[in-house]
């Protein structure tokens, strides 16, 4: 069996289930670049990449595997706020300061 042609941004797998990204390729060197699920980083040259038994896979659903991040370093980004919450960040600025801004009707004054 021959392992589909290495695209960068694809994800593999092997045999025995170990996921992989492809994350370079170097045509002159003639070298694949990958990077497995858990962050290591391995090469492979072209011709041993079509000996191997990779198949096409889906990018893991969980993006941090190969990064050093805990859930709870992430968990409050992923809140959503409330669209009443949003502050127009123009209303801090002092009107009088700002050339041609005042001339601009605030939000206030409608």
């Amino acid at each position: 069996m021959t392992s589909p042609s290495p695209v960068v941004g694809d994800w593999y797998r092997r045999l025995n289930g170990a996921l992989f990204e492809v994350v370079a390729i170097d045509r002159d060197d003639g070298t694949v670049e990958v990077q497995h699920f858990d962050g290591t980083l391995e090469e492979f040259d072209l011709e041993s990449w079509e000996e191997q038994d990779f198949e096409e896979a889906q990018a893991p659903e969980d993006w941090t595997g190969s990064v050093d991040v805990e859930p709870e370093d992430y968990e409050s980004d992923r809140e959503i706020t409330a669209a009443g919450s949003w502050v127009d960040p123009l209303m801090s600025l002092d009107r009088s300061e700002a050339s041609g801004y005042s001339e601009w009707p605030s939000p206030r004054d409608l």
